[in-house]
């Protein structure tokens, strides 16, 4: 796994190179509602295993005297390629028992599996014609993808397949670790060839294994991958089994800690966080989150860090409330046997989805922007009703469960633990009161299912929103809600909005700095709180001359390992020079190593300009001087923007850049207005 996390939509537009012509074209035209069809199996199911299993459970995280590691361990240790192969003679879990795993799963109350085929050591865990480096050239010589796609058909699971588009191991795969250059040279290596081998791998885990839910693809960060490689796999394994979903980890335009990806090209059908739960979710998007039961994917046995089982549900429970799965991962030992406290973990998980899996299957996303108690999902149900799952981590004192904000009327509610049971449900002002009983059946997760009528109006104020917060001379609001039978009344002089007030009808146009405010009335009463919006107007920043002007910008490289970005001024660097735009250069190095770019950007037009940096480690970026988009420290692949007036003419413009370990990669973007961000076009860049 990579250490970043992880949405992206299905990309209906695109040209592709592969065979199978007539038939992906009907992927291209794909509606909402077909692409909305091929998704519900893996929406409604919610609940996922991930299982990450190989060579790597062999040293079990321990390695020259360190015991940190994990499915990492060859480049993280560094173990040449050579040294790595000979686990393959060690690899024979003859503990393995596919049914078992499964079983394990279901009682969980999972719904689905992913398994790695193949992780980034390149070992693969099927029998494949193209490689010896698999589970057949060991002692053990059995298919356990084999063994793992029956045992998943015979207990009614989905069966679905991880694999790394990176590879340690095969000769043609690029780039190469900067500590292998002695041991293992890229010379002769044609990354061609490895497309190939990668294309023909996939083609034998969807043709040889019967029907497969998702293709989970990782690795794809790396400089060599690219989008247009992504839109080829994509359309190839379209092809081969039409209504498999995918990730988009597929393409190369991952970004930011919620699985998002960036750029115009977007591929794949959901979005990865990996380790994080988005704090309010990824609204009208699919997404998954992946997480470790400790601090390692890959077995390790020196790891006890194991989060709770009770923290465990209240995650699972928070992130259906946001409308998200949950793909929840287990690392087997080298024997073939689950670790016996994932096992356990797993068990009270199961008994609580016993209960309570109604709250989890088939839900959406809370139409509560916060509890304060707990968390809510939902699901229509007969009548045109609104069942609301209501979460409780936290008993209230007094015993009474306020659902606030709410507009529509009590069906009834009772207990998912004790459904024969009604509760005493009542109306005070915009709230629903509960009558909780004296102690709840689970301290941890308490369901509570209310059913409303109708579709769920909750109290929610206006969305007041314009391109940025700034604006030079004139700037376009709007003010807008989801909400039915509703005015919305605004106001621009400071005052809270009545029914007096003007009504909203279409976008206010501002010209000086204002404070928008807006409400929701319904019968000319308020029903919602007052949404607070104030736009600046600013002056521009004043162009530069630059009269001997040359294309480019100027570059320093330095070498070294910081958490931070370091004092350019006290360092020396390696390498200096002048190039076409902002980039790294992948075969300079891997890791440790920082980058200054400085010169000046030509803005075509006077307006307020937003720019972005996408980096892994930390960057900044300045204009004039000063600090628009502070992207420092480390972490994975993050996005961060900021906003800056410029008027028309030349800039300084300087971006500062280090990568620690780990994935490396910055990209530059701007965008005007609501556009989305674009790479900076090279003819605006001069030194």
């Amino acid at each position: 796994m990579k250490k970043i996390l992880c949405f992206t939509i299905l990309v209906i537009s695109f040209s592709f190179t592969i065979q199978a012509q007539t038939s992906v074209n009907s992927y291209l035209q794909e509606t909402k509602q077909e692409y909305d069809a091929r998704m519900a199996w893996w929406k409604d199911a919610r609940f996922g295993m991930f299982i990450h299993w190989g060579l790597y459970a062999i040293p079990a995280g321990q390695w020259g005297g360190k015991t940190d590691y994990g499915e990492w361990i060859r480049e993280s240790a560094q173990i040449p390629v050579a040294v790595y192969d000979t686990f393959v003679n060690y690899f024979n879990p003859v503990k393995f028992n596919a049914d078992e795993w499964v079983k394990i799963a279901k009682n969980a109350g999972m719904q689905y599996i992913v398994i790695t085929t193949k992780h980034h050591d390149g070992f693969c865990l099927f029998d494949s014609k193209y490689t010896d480096f698999d589970v057949m050239s060991t002692p053990f010589k059995r298919d356990i993808m084999k063994e793992m796609s029956d045992a998943c058909r015979n207990n009614g699971m989905t069966m679905c397949w991880y694999h790394s588009i990176m590879d340690w191991h095969h000769p043609d795969y690029l780039p190469r670790r900067t500590w292998e250059a002695g041991s293992r040279p890229q010379d002769g290596a044609d990354y061609e060839r490895y497309l190939k081998y990668l294309n023909n791998q996939l083609t034998e885990l969807l043709t040889n294994y019967g029907p497969v839910g998702v293709l989970w693809f990782d690795g794809e960060w790396e400089s060599t991958w690219n989008n247009t490689y992504g839109l080829e796999e994509y359309n190839h394994v379209r092809s081969l089994q039409p209504k498999i979903i995918t990730n988009n980890r597929i393409g190369n335009g991952r970004i930011e800690i919620d699985g998002l990806t960036g750029g115009k090209t977007q591929i794949g059908d959901f979005g990865t966080p990996e380790q994080t739960i988005p704090d309010k979710g990824i609204p009208g998007m699919y997404w998954e989150t992946c997480m470790t039961m400790n601090d390692h994917w890959g077995y390790n046995k020196y790891d006890i860090n194991w989060k709770s089982a009770e923290d465990l549900l209240r995650k699972l429970a928070d992130i259906a409330s946001k409308g998200g799965n949950f793909l929840l991962n287990v690392g087997p030992t080298s024997e073939g046997v689950f670790p016996q406290t994932s096992i356990e973990r797993l068990q009270q998980i199961g008994a609580w989805m016993k209960t309570n899996g109604e709250s989890i299957y088939g839900t959406s996303a809370s139409p509560f922007e916060k509890l304060s108690w707990g968390r809510c999902t939902q699901k229509p149900v007969e009548g045109g009703n609104t069942r609301l799952y209501l979460h409780i981590f936290e008993r209230p004192s007094d015993g009474i469960l306020v659902v606030p904000g709410i507009y529509n009327q009590p069906v009834g509610a009772f207990l998912l633990a004790d459904p024969e049971k009604q509760l005493q449900v009542k109306r005070d002002g915009s709230d629903l009161l509960i009558t909780l009983p004296a102690a709840l059946p689970d301290p941890v997760n308490t369901v509570v299912a209310l059913t409303i009528t109708g579709k769920p109006d909750i109290c929610d104020p206006p969305v007041i929103w314009a391109a940025h917060d700034i604006f030079i001379s004139t700037l376009p609001v709007t003010v807008t809600s989801s909400r039915d039978n509703i005015k919305i009344h605004y106001t621009i002089d400071g005052s809270d909005p009545a029914i007096s007030s003007p009504l909203y009808s279409e976008p206010l146009v501002l010209k000086k700095t204002t404070t928008v405010k807006a409400r929701i009335f319904r019968d000319d009463e308020p029903v919602s709180p007052v949404s607070e919006q104030t736009f600046t107007l600013v002056k521009p920043w004043p162009s530069s001359a630059m009269p001997k002007a040359l294309p480019g910008v100027a570059f320093e490289y330095f070498e070294g390992k910081w958490d931070s970005l370091p004092d350019f001024s006290k360092l020396i660097p390696v390498k200096t020079g002048v190039i076409e735009d902002i980039t790294v250069d992948p075969k300079l190095k891997a890791e440790e190593f920082a980058y200054r770019f400085h010169g000046a950007i030509q803005i075509p037009k006077e307006g307020v300009y937003t720019f972005y940096t996408d980096s892994d480690d930390g960057s900044i970026l300045w204009i004039d001087g000063k600090k628009v988009v502070d992207n420092d420290g480390l972490h994975s692949l993050l996005r961060k923007e900021g906003a800056v007036p410029l008027k028309e003419g030349l800039h300084a413009i300087t971006v500062g850049y280090f990568e620690n370990s780990g994935g490396n990669e910055l990209k530059v973007y701007y965008s005007t207005g609501d556009e989305k961000p674009r790479q900076i076009p090279r003819e605006w860049l001069f030194y």
